[in-house]
């Protein structure tokens, strides 16, 4: 009698589509069609029921027997992945998660920015889930009590800034609210479904103020002065965003010598600039020069997509094979409330939601000076996270749905989002030296986020020969004064940038932590290979993987060979 047990890929199949009932925020994210009237239960209990179906997953993939070696490396993503989502739920982690740039507070407003808004019955689920905001922030409320009850509760310094974004949402600012402005583009809409859009979008905008409210009144009260989270904690998520259980002495005392190595290439560029010229003053030069002014917000916007379009169609064929899917990339201005800086998002299963590349924009900012963005193009887009995200997407024959869709890694994606920079000078698309500096400033920026992540969350000593408060412990202070003195990066950024560190512990290190893991993996695999060595072939067979954790990475390349 034949076996009915289920393959590896189907359990995983078969989770993707539970956990996408169980979290509808998520499956719109990550473009999982049929739950965009929905919201996610944000309450305990909602976070059990989640837990309940990993962990019952777990149980079947670790049980199963893998088929083949697709099957095979399915269960290893599958297994490391889960196991570290339950080892944060059994920790009280994720029910207490409140932070400026991914927590529900920012997931359930930016979830707005993926829907479609073509038809009628596209507005009447952007009705449907709005309505349903205040009960989602009702439930996120609970769990943040909860989590404070179980001692775990965000630093000030999150619940503070959280609740300042919350007003913008909710029009308590400058701006009008988000809700008020996202339905002010629907278009032939009938009275009825107008009258829903107004009721549902001014409800959404009370509960992001009541939230906000609750923030400051009742959960800022119960906040920790201070943003460390010491080294078990940090341990775990640094697990979580790298898929590697890493020796963070080692990261830290390895973040200092690839800071010093990138800030010296940057000097001698500096002086092909201006001859004698620090850091700092090449990039005043820079600033200056008109070539690398775009003015207006409209005119940026066309600026990035020219210059997206154009690197997906010279790595097309000669550097990348890329599906006629993949050559789609939007780039759209993000609303504002959101943290400085650009993200990616990927496209929906079936491609009608594109990939597409949101640059979040300082307010009342009109001028932007390219020489600092080009190769945030090219992490964003191609070859970066479009290109193995929407790779990754692409790969149904071969890849399940987990593999697709679910299965990303901050570690994995961002520093191969690190390692394209980097590749975009070899291939020849930095030869102009303000460009090249631009790219070098973003390598010098994620080497210091490694030394200053780890610094202000475990707080050791500033090593002696770095000529920076040497013998001093790090501070959240200090680790201002490091990011705006030594790197060039524009200073409202690096604002934004420390309170993403410190609510965010782990994450800011995988960029160059995961390009230092792809760097090797390559070189391996051109030791292994010798003069067989293709790396367009490299590139090819490493994103038709799809996401994973850094260890489970280094693992499959070497069984490629």
């Amino acid at each position: 009698m034949a076996s009915t047990a289920q393959s590896v890929h189907q359990i995983c199949d078969r989770y993707v589509d539970e956990y996408a009932a169980a979290d509808p925020v998520t499956a719109t994210t990550y473009g999982i069609s049929g739950y965009d009237d929905q919201l996610t239960d944000y309450s305990p209990a909602g976070y059990a029921a989640r837990a309940t179906i990993a962990s019952r997953a777990l149980a079947d993939v670790e049980a199963a027997e893998p088929r083949d070696d697709g099957e095979r490396a399915a269960k290893a993503v599958f297994t490391e992945r889960i196991g570290l989502i339950l080892e944060i739920h059994e920790a009280g982690l994720d029910i207490a998660e409140l932070n400026v740039i991914e927590s529900p507070a920012q997931n359930l407003r930016m979830v707005f920015d993926l829907m479609p808004t073509e038809t009628e019955a596209d507005w009447a689920n952007i009705a449907a889930r709005m309505a349903k905001v205040s009960e989602a922030l009702g439930q996120y409320r609970a769990s943040l009590l909860a989590g404070a009850d179980a001692g775990h509760v965000a630093a000030l310094r999150q619940v503070g800034k959280v609740a300042e974004q919350a007003e913008t949402w909710a029009g308590l600012k400058d701006e009008p609210g988000f809700f008020s402005t996202l339905i002010s583009g629907a278009k032939g809409v009938s009275d009825k479904l107008r009258a829903e859009l107004e009721r549902s979008a001014h409800a959404a905008q009370e509960a992001y103020a009541e939230f906000a409210g609750f923030l400051r009144a009742e959960l800022a009260p119960l906040a920790p002065v201070k943003d460390a989270v010491g080294a078990e904690v940090y341990q775990l998520w640094s697990r979580v965003f790298t898929g590697a259980t890493l020796d963070l002495d080692e990261a830290y005392a390895w973040g200092w010598v690839e800071f010093t190595r990138i800030e010296t290439e940057m000097r001698e560029v500096a002086g092909r600039i201006k001859p004698g010229a620090t850091l700092a003053e090449a990039a005043a030069v820079l600033d200056a020069d008109p070539k690398y002014v775009v003015r207006g917000r409209a005119e940026f916007q066309a600026w990035m997509q020219n210059l997206s379009d154009n690197a997906l169609k010279s790595l097309r064929g000669k550097h990348f094979d890329i599906s006629d899917q993949v050559m789609e990339l939007e780039c759209k201005i993000a609303p504002p409330g959101g943290t400085v800086g650009a993200y990616y998002t990927a496209p929906s299963e079936d491609f009608s939601r594109p990939g597409r590349m949101w640059w979040s924009l300082p307010q009342g900012k009109d001028e932007f000076t390219t020489w600092r963005e080009v190769s945030t193009v090219y992490h964003e887009g191609a070859p970066g996270h479009h290109l193995q995200i929407a790779t990754a997407v692409d790969q149904s024959a071969s890849l399940n749905k987990y593999q697709r869709l679910l299965a990303f890694t901050s570690g994995h994606a961002e520093g191969w989002a690190l390692y394209s920079e980097r590749l975009m000078e070899d291939l020849g698309f930095l030869a102009d030296d303000g460009e090249l500096f631009g790219m070098l400033s973003e390598q010098l920026f994620r080497a210091a986020r490694v030394i200053v992540d780890i610094g202000m969350h475990l707080e050791p000593e500033i090593p002696a020969g770095t000529g920076f408060h040497e013998g001093e412990r790090w501070t959240p202070d200090l680790g201002l004064e490091f990011m705006l003195t030594r790197t060039v990066t524009d200073a409202a950024h690096v604002h934004d940038e420390i309170d993403r560190y410190l609510g965010w512990p782990g994450q800011a290190p995988s960029y160059k932590l995961g390009e230092r893991l792809w760097l090797t993996a390559r070189d391996e695999a051109r030791a292994r290979q010798g003069d067989a060595f293709d790396i367009k072939q490299f590139h090819t067979r490493a994103l038709a993987l799809g996401g994973m954790g850094l260890d489970t990475l280094r693992e499959m390349l070497a069984a490629l060979d």
